[in-house]
């Protein structure tokens, strides 16, 4: 099964090194404080100087600032803007303008009305994130653990390339591709032992078994 994976959330050198020695085409830094993954600027200047050449290196942000982008992306060699909040059309397009980096948006899936913002957002964003959308009172607006009916976007296609998320795991990841026809997936707590810990026997199992399928 050729599927490229993102693996987001990385805080530490040892998960970094576990992901890219597995084979993720995509590491992923969580900037959201409120997040359990949190990686601050200096962290996520070390972690990123890991990475070799041809892993991408995705920045997730929840509706910031050009001031808070830029306080990463002046000491971070990032190579993609994760927009995961409630970004409007405008603000996608201006910050892939501004920052002269590609964008992914991340766009909530709960229900067939969800479905025509991925149709708006593909037309702006250089990717597209189709994640679970959070629940009602949610602190956190990704890495929730949950999925939702992937029947809803099955073999649909967008205006961009795009990765399925959503509370993936090594249990379903297969069904979840065979389903949806999804080319990327993306996981962070999938992986992990504890909220923002994250495990690399359970990042090598993962992508093994997608490779396997």
């Amino acid at each position: 099964m050729d599927t490229r994976v993102k693996i987001c959330g990385l805080t530490t050198e040892v998960t970094v090194a576990a992901s890219v020695d597995a084979g993720a085409q995509y590491l992923g830094f969580n900037f959201f404080p409120k997040s359990p993954r949190f990686a601050d600027p200096e962290l996520t200047r070390r972690l990123a100087l890991e990475v070799p050449v041809g892993v991408a290196k995705v920045g997730l942000f929840v509706n910031p600032t050009d001031e808070y982008i830029n306080s990463y992306l002046n000491v971070a060699p990032l190579d993609f803007i994760q927009l995961h909040g409630s970004e409007d059309l405008e603000r996608v397009a201006e910050v892939r303008t501004r920052f002269g980096l590609p964008v992914i948006k991340a766009v909530g899936v709960a229900g067939p009305a969800d479905i025509q913002a991925l149709d708006a957002y593909g037309l702006v964003a250089d990717q597209l994130l189709v994640d679970t959308k959070a629940p009602k009172g949610a602190v956190l607006p990704g890495g929730n653990g949950v999925s939702f009916d992937w029947r809803l976007i099955s073999k649909r296609g967008w205006n961009a390339p795009w990765m399925l998320a959503g509370g993936l795991t090594t249990d379903n990841v297969v069904q979840a591709i065979q389903m949806t026809g999804a080319k990327q997936v993306d996981l962070s707590s999938g992986v992990e032992s504890a909220p923002g810990v994250k495990d690399p026997a359970k990042i090598r199992a993962f992508i093994d078994t997608i490779r396997a399928a």
